[in-house]
């Protein structure tokens, strides 16, 4: 027990940075009114934050790999510090661009670190929700975080926002110095070793499945601000309390997600999880005028997107238990190259064409996901009654 308080201290600083991370799509209008760019060139900041958490921390990771745990959290929070505050004291779209960069850096780097402290501080036994419990306080951002940084930057100044973050950020690195024990690093994985998973067809196809999941939602997800203010036409109070209901309802939808694997299976989840969260999109694009359809709708997509997440992961570290680690490490970097790719062509959609075309083009990718899922189950169920008939006829010959 002397060890679960630090645990969940760990998860309330996880809570701050992932608010640097998904508050941009919360106040995403109001950043590109006051620095003087396009709603799409706006969207932009997810993408680089994304580029550069996806092929910066595995990099980040494998340089420190030796160093000790306690002094690369400080580092990464310093840097976070950092990070928010030139986007508070710098001026102009540029800076912001440089801010989001440092901020992906730093928050790739604590949150895998801090997940490696969580499972050592833990027994044995408790090891999976003590980096449950991380992963908790990091999705708890969406929830809480995003709809009150909207309230905050419809009353004030969105600017404030990351002052107040890299404030608490400074007062982190104290806490983490005085309660966080010293934690010697570990030998780095060879990057070789991490590609070599990538010669398995099953990890390349449940990796396309991340791909395009994560791209369907974030095409929308990174302009879902814009688009309740102005296809639905919501008050500011509207958006943030939308916001709020799209939280409560992604945890829930991860707390069912890991229910319904254990209960049913992963094929079965997974598969009817992407096929509701496409339907939602459609809905979404059709109904989306409506505040009274709104509200459900973005509830049901929130709930159905988040389901697909434990199965995903849990999927993933059935493929390779011998190497969990590295399969998260490879997920979590497609994870981000999804988010990127999704807030491009979602900026790419929304100066092209509208905002309501947006729900059409990301339930279009979630359908490309589940497909993928489908025929790899499918291939893997054949090959297993194929491999189970070769033992039967081999035991009858005998």
């Amino acid at each position: 027990m002397s060890n679960a308080w630090k645990i969940y201290m760990l998860a309330v600083i996880s809570f701050l940075v992932g608010t640097s991370e998904f508050i941009i799509a919360g106040i995403l209008d109001k950043v590109a009114a006051d620095t003087e760019v396009s709603v799409s060139a706006a969207g932009q900041l997810i993408t680089v934050f994304s580029l550069a958490y996806a092929f910066g921390t595995p990099f980040l990771m494998a340089v420190t790999a030796r160093m000790e745990r306690r002094k690369l959290l400080l580092y990464s929070l310093g840097l976070f510090a950092i990070g928010n505050g030139i986007a508070v004291a710098l001026p102009g779209f540029e800076f912001l661009v440089i801010s989001r960069i440092i901020l992906a850096l730093s928050t790739g780097v604590f949150v895998v670190t801090a997940l490696t402290v969580a499972s050592k501080l833990a027994p044995p036994e408790k090891q999976g929700s003590a980096i449950a419990t991380l992963v908790m306080g990091f999705s708890t951002s969406l929830i809480v975080g995003v709809p009150l940084g909207r309230l905050i930057a419809s009353v004030y100044d969105w600017k404030l926002i990351f002052a107040g973050i890299g404030i608490l950020g400074l007062a982190a690195m104290l806490v983490i110095l005085f309660s966080i024990p010293r934690t010697e690093g570990e030998e780095p994985v060879p990057l070789s070793k991490q590609l070599a998973l990538l010669k398995k067809p099953r990890i390349v196809a449940a990796l396309l499945v991340t791909f395009f999941w994560i791209a369907g939602y974030s095409i929308v997800y990174t302009y879902i601000s814009p688009f309740l203010l102005t296809v639905t036409r919501l008050t500011e109070q509207g958006v943030s309390a939308g916001l709020f209901a799209f939280g409560i309802a992604s945890l829930i939808g991860s707390k069912l997600g890991g229910f319904s694997t254990d209960k049913w299976g992963v094929p079965r989840t997974l598969v009817s999880g992407m096929l509701f969260h496409a339907i939602a999109l459609v809905l979404l694009s059709l109904a989306g005028q409506s505040p009274a359809v709104v509200f459900p709708l973005l509830m049901l997509w929130a709930f159905s997107a988040w389901s697909s997440g434990p199965t995903q992961q849990y999927h993933l570290i059935t493929l390779a238990p011998e190497a969990s680690g590295i399969m998260l490490s490879l997920n979590t970097s497609v994870l981000q190259l999804a988010m990127a790719a999704g807030a491009g062509i979602g900026g790419v959609v929304v100066e092209k064409t509208s905002l309501t075309s947006i729900s059409w083009i990301g339930a279009l990718s979630v359908i490309i996901a589940a497909g993928t899922a489908a025929a790899s189950f499918g291939i893997s169920r054949s090959r297993s009654r194929r491999k189970t008939a070769e033992r039967n006829l081999l035991k009858t010959g005998t």
